[in-house]
């Protein structure tokens, strides 16, 4: 890679980049971001556009094509193309596409790079946008893995959350992947939703350890400024979820699931066994590199991270002149160190204390001494309170 402050394109940087022999070795995978939603949720600030936002000239029909061109783009810029471990499908809602586009585009990724052998393919899907014909296509087309958005069993959490999806969609989704061959399903939850009571998560909770689903996600609903939910928040019609609140469903988190017979393997992460775990998000977590395909989306290759056009419009214009790039930056070491401990310290298992830094090795001394880690087998693990105050952690590490 140029020095750092070297004056670089982003095609030269990601061309150099793309060169580095350090490319793969820690895993190399491939994010498609599908933008399409059918209505917007109130708490969501993703990178999304329903039909009216997106203006003329942009059409799902022709989607998958445009992406397809991209990963031969990107398969451009190598000259021994890694093999693809991981391909993780988000949005939006991917499967607003029909099954045998998504299909398509993993099959592209196969061509252009090779996906290895026990290769994982995960598309994340909402309860209403799915039914058995549509997953018995995506399993068929090469998919692994589903990441299933349920968020919660209670209609009024669902409501606040402006979820299209009955609590029952949700509960048949999970049942039409198992007959479709899929035996890692994943449920996200999200908790602390003004209104959610203990009982609707608890509730929330025993429905998705009874679908028989080997992982679940479990994520504190945080409120970003922009949102139709935020703008509720300020006018005072809804009032703002609670930290405390928040502190006390992720220990019911744990509590349930650890009785269910899950693991946490990440702070807002639990799986049945270690086949079940996300490989795609331990990708990210561990340090891998990939490609980001699609309006909006993030890449990292040794050295240099870049992000696409966010408007589907915007993307295509570009990526018909070249990579669709719109901004990059090269890695500083105290960026990848920086990274690396704030990543690593919310695996369960723990952050090596060889990465730290003098100072960060005596602060984990502090940590585990004020019972928010342990030390074992030079790695620093977060205890159940330390996993509540790992930002905190984190922070203490690298001051």
């Amino acid at each position: 890679m140029p020095a750092t402050g070297a004056a670089t394109s982003p095609a030269a940087d990601i061309a150099a980049a793309a060169a580095d022999p350090a490319t793969g070795t820690a895993g190399f995978g491939f994010y498609v971001h599908v933008p399409f939603c059918v209505s917007r949720c109130g708490y969501c600030d993703f990178n999304t556009y329903t039909a009216a936002e997106l203006g003329g000239g942009v059409s799902r029909d022709t989607y998958a094509a445009v992406v397809r061109s991209e990963i031969r783009a990107a398969a451009a810029q190598f000259g021994t193309r890694p093999k693809v471990d991981t391909v993780f499908f988000g949005g939006g809602t991917p499967t607003l596409l029909p099954a045998a586009e998504l299909a398509a585009i993993l099959a592209e990724i196969d061509r252009e790079f090779g996906l290895a052998d026990g290769y994982e393919a995960t598309t994340e899907a909402n309860p209403e946008s799915v039914d058995a014909d549509y997953l018995a296509a995506l399993h068929d087309g090469g998919f692994t893995r589903l990441s299933i958005g349920m968020q919660s069993t209670a209609s009024h959490v669902l409501k606040v959350l402006d979820r299209e999806h009955s609590p029952q969609k949700a509960l048949d989704a999970v049942a039409h992947a198992r007959t479709a061959g899929f035996h890692h399903v994943s449920l996200d939850l999200i908790y602390g939703t003004p209104g959610e009571r203990a009982a609707d998560f608890a509730n929330s909770l025993a429905a998705a350890v009874d679908t028989g689903v080997d992982h679940v996600s479990a994520y504190a609903l945080i409120v970003e400024d922009g949102t139709a939910l935020a703008r509720r928040i300020r006018a005072g019609r809804v009032p703002q979820p609670s930290d405390d609140v928040a502190a006390d469903r992720y220990l019911a988190a744990e509590a349930a699931l650890t009785a269910a017979g899950f693991s946490w393997y990440e702070v807002s992460n639990w799986a049945k066994d270690d086949a079940a775990r996300c490989r795609h998000n331990l990708l990210y977590w561990e340090g891998g590199h990939w490609w980001g395909a699609g309006p909006g989306a993030h890449s990292h290759l040794p050295g240099v991270r870049w992000w696409n056009h966010k408007h589907p419009a915007t993307y295509g214009t570009a990526l018909a002149a070249g990579l669709p790039v719109a901004g990059h930056e090269r890695l500083t070491d105290d960026d990848r160190y920086l990274e690396r401990v704030l990543l690593l310290t919310r695996l369960a298992d723990g952050l090596p204390l060889a990465e730290l830094r003098p100072d960060g090795a005596a602060a984990a001394e502090r940590v585990a001494a004020e019972g928010l880690a342990v030390i074992e087998a030079g790695r620093l693990v977060l205890t159940l309170r330390g996993r509540l105050l790992a930002d905190a952690v984190v922070r203490d590490l690298t001051a």
